[in-house]
């Protein structure tokens, strides 16, 4: 199935409303686990960038999990970041974690600046996926770890209807209508690894994690 391309943003009141309030506890456990598998040796403190955060969620969970470790939460939506530092008020204010208003590129980010770079969600609703790919090489230094998720585009739209019946049955309208536009929006594997291979990366691995993820996992070398 050729790629349907979404708005770059979303976050308009109803969306940043329903995607607060909505149960991502599978998905982003998976991923703070699969950083925890990937990566055991990540202890002590260090810099952390989740770029494209949303509400808030995962920076936090790795801040519990992380609590040594300054994490900076990046986001476009001043919408979604709203709720994130609402969320940071009510439930992690002893953490260590700020969110920033940023744009990728941003090139007020500090480059090589970070010792572990992450992101879940956020290149399907790129139009240049590289733009994300090439922030993360200039923002790592070397040996950060990184770790990107995201949806993978299925073969067809009656294939990605059924994943939204599956999993997002109980959802608002808003979205059960975003997952399904974001699976049309996704990247596929293949495409993931080509764009690796275009941006430097080739070095970190790509597979699947789930019936509907992908990840990219590694150390940047160099």
């Amino acid at each position: 199935m050729e790629r349907r391309p979404e708005p770059e943003l979303m976050d308009s009141e109803a969306q940043t409303a329903a995607y607060a309030a909505a149960d991502f506890n599978e998905s982003n456990s998976l991923f703070t686990r699969l950083f925890a598998e990937s990566f055991p040796d990540c202890a002590g403190s260090g810099a952390m960038i989740d770029l494209g955060c949303g509400p808030g969620d995962i920076a936090l969970r790795m801040a519990r999990a992380y609590p040594g470790w300054r994490i900076t939460g990046l986001d476009a939506g001043e919408n979604m970041l709203r709720r994130a530092r609402e969320r940071f008020r009510s439930e992690g204010e002893a953490l260590d974690v700020t969110f920033k208003h940023g744009y990728l590129p941003d090139d007020s980010l500090e480059e090589a600046a970070w010792d572990a770079l992450i992101s879940n969600s956020l290149l399907h609703h790129l139009p240049d996926p590289l733009v994300l790919w090439h922030s993360i090489r200039r923002l790592a230094r070397p040996g950060a770890a990184v770790l990107v998720m995201d949806l993978c585009r299925p073969a067809g739209m009656a294939e990605a209807q059924a994943l939204v019946d599956h999993y997002a049955a109980d959802e608002p309208p808003v979205l059960r209508d975003d997952f399904y536009n974001s699976l049309l929006a996704a990247y596929t594997l293949d495409e993931v690894r080509d764009q690796l291979e275009k941006s430097g990366l080739a070095a970190l691995s790509a597979g699947m994690c789930s019936d509907r993820h992908w990840f990219v996992k590694g150390r940047i070398t160099d």
